[in-house]
């Protein structure tokens, strides 16, 4: 899945954010529900208005979540298959929140040429891709020039691939 360079690349930005799980998760959450309003239908077990302690508690499990997955890098299958059973089998999850395979919505201000065409688009951006998209997003804020674009490219291609292995459950 990830080049030996993606691998270091990966580890080296969880080396940065490793012990603020909790912050950046809760940024992460506010973020995402600023921008996208509707996802908070996802996570109704945080309310119509989330409290900062509940989104840092739920921020910080998802983030955990992304450090087992970091650790485990050579058999992501394994590591995420609690959380993968609990979004299939426990929360029952519909599957079409964790498609990998949509188009990642694009805003102004991005630069460079787009990759080749995909399959028609979503109708809608869904969590996976806008979760990815806000993380990305927090990254970048708080690492600044220490996030390059070759680390934001791996991290990418990591966090498509923790969504593919979530998704496995479904087939």
């Amino acid at each position: 899945m990830l080049s030996a360079q993606e691998r270091a690349q990966v580890a080296q930005v969880w080396d940065l954010i490793a012990g603020h799980e909790a912050a950046f998760g809760a940024e992460l959450l506010l973020r995402l529900f600023t921008v996208y309003p509707s996802t908070k239908t996802y996570f109704p077990h945080l309310g119509s208005c989330a409290d900062k302690a509940q989104l840092l508690s739920h921020g910080r499990r998802m983030l955990e979540a992304v450090g087992v997955a970091v650790q485990h890098l050579d058999n992501l299958r394994a590591a995420l298959r609690p959380l993968a059973d609990l979004h299939a089998q426990v929360l029952r999850v519909d599957p079409s929140n964790f498609p990998v395979s949509a188009p990642r919505p694009r805003g102004g201000g991005g630069g460079g040429a787009a990759g080749p065409a995909e399959a028609a688009p979503s109708p809608a951006p869904v969590p996976p891709q806008l979760l990815i998209q806000c993380f990305q997003v927090v990254l970048a804020s708080h690492l600044q020039d220490e996030f390059t674009v070759e680390m934001q490219a791996a991290w990418d291609k990591f966090l498509t691939g923790v969504a593919v292995v979530l998704t496995e459950k479904y087939r």
